[in-house]
């Protein structure tokens, strides 16, 4: 479990703090009308934020160098 986590930290903490900041937005900003799709509800609004914050921590990832297989 401990090398799970080392390995996703980044990962993990990005889905967190998306739904945090997910669960505020929709909080202190969301949509009484309930005419908007994400903001109306807070499930919605979290999940989404969730997503923004793992493809955010994705961006953090670190490209592998392409290997040369013998072309000239």
């Amino acid at each position: 479990m401990r090398q799970f986590l080392q390995k996703h930290k980044w990962r993990i903490l990005g889905i967190g703090l998306g739904a945090l900041a997910g669960y505020l937005y929709w909080y202190y900003i969301g949509c009484t009308s309930g005419t908007c799709p994400i903001q109306s509800n807070w499930h919605t609004s979290t999940l989404y934020g969730a997503l923004m914050g793992y493809l955010f921590s994705d961006l953090k990832k670190k490209k592998q160098p392409k290997e040369d297989h013998g072309k000239v």
